[in-house]
């Protein structure tokens, strides 16, 4: 804080000294910041529960395809899937006495991120019989 120096001549000062009345106000000001009661608000919410037995299109014994669409759609055998069907659907797979084959293709636009989810979550689950497919429509003949 800043001092006011004044001439010597024996006259009271005629400013009031703020430094402990803003002391004072701090001290208020914590006191009842630490005094407000911390907030306990809760909303509740109905979510669905877990079932063990997703709805999942079937496993073919002998070929399944995933396609990955422009929209961030995985395609199981042209139906609409989560990742979390995808995984079971290869745990599936692999459960058949011959493993089948998996086949992937993305569409031309589709997301780099989920063509590396996908392919991380298939290199995860172990299976051993994978191909890419459709490459050959975006191969330029004659240059």
């Amino acid at each position: 804080m800043a001092m006011a120096g004044g001439s010597d001549d024996g006259e009271p000062m005629m400013e009031m000294n703020m430094t402990p009345l803003i002391d004072v106000l701090l001290v208020l000001l914590i006191m009842f910041i630490i005094t407000i009661p911390i907030a306990t608000h809760a909303v509740n919410i109905d979510l669905p529960s877990p079932t063990n037995d997703p709805s999942t299109p079937d496993v073919d014994p002998v070929t399944n395809k995933i396609v990955l669409t422009r929209e961030n759609v995985i395609l199981w055998n042209d139906t609409p899937i989560s990742q979390n069907e995808l995984v079971y659907n290869l745990s599936q797979s692999l459960d058949l006495a011959v493993e089948p084959e998996l086949q992937f293709e993305p569409e031309a636009n589709a997301s780099y991120d989920l063509a590396a989810t996908v392919l991380d979550i298939i290199k995860r689950s172990g299976v051993t019989r994978f191909g890419f497919v459709g490459n050959d429509k975006y191969r330029q003949f004659g240059s």
